[in-house]
């Protein structure tokens, strides 16, 4: 007998790259995270360029996913790291550029706070490579304030033939 599936979790996950084919890689882990076991590709942002903050290279390319996850937070992002190692991920210094970079923003209503993860992501409201994306695939999870907070951040939405995917996820 198997045992009882776990519910489903919404989550929402922040992707940056700004290293090699960027917008390539991001496609790819959208791809890996919705055929990773576990986890469903409900929806994900356009693709929005910004500059690096508090560090140095090139303009990063971000969007955000969000998921359908019968895992568990540490499970998940067990996952996430999963595909940024298979992208080459290297953590040389803090905000150190990378090929992959993806960060588990929101599991479903948890506040978990351990060595390992904090969720909400402690820095998510800082920054508009975040907020931006977010609010178009979940506008009710960003309030207007949030955003005005950060639009002295350059963030430019990619033309549309870079757009990740706007649209609901087919199962």
């Amino acid at each position: 007998m198997n045992p009882p599936q776990r519910p489903a979790v919404t989550a929402y996950v922040a992707l940056g790259a700004n290293l090699g084919d960027a917008a390539a890689t991001l496609r790819d882990a959208l791809h890996r995270l919705d055929h990773t076991p576990g986890i469903r590709l409900v929806k994900a942002s356009s693709l929005y360029r910004t500059a690096p903050i508090a560090s140095s290279g090139p303009d990063y390319l971000n969007a955000v996913a969000e998921v359908g996850t019968t895992l568990t937070a540490p499970a998940l992002l067990a996952a996430l790291q999963a595909i940024e190692t298979a992208h080459g991920r290297e953590r040389p210094y803090r905000n150190a550029p990378r090929t992959l970079d993806l960060d588990l923003l929101l599991y479903g209503s948890a506040r978990i706070d351990s060595p390992t993860l904090t969720v909400p992501h402690p820095r998510m409201g800082e920054r508009a490579f975040v907020l931006v994306p977010l609010s178009e695939v979940a506008p009710a999870l960003v309030a207007p304030g949030r955003l005005a907070a950060v639009q002295h951040q350059t963030i430019d939405r990619v033309s549309p033939d870079l757009t990740l995917n706007n649209q609901e996820h087919e199962p």
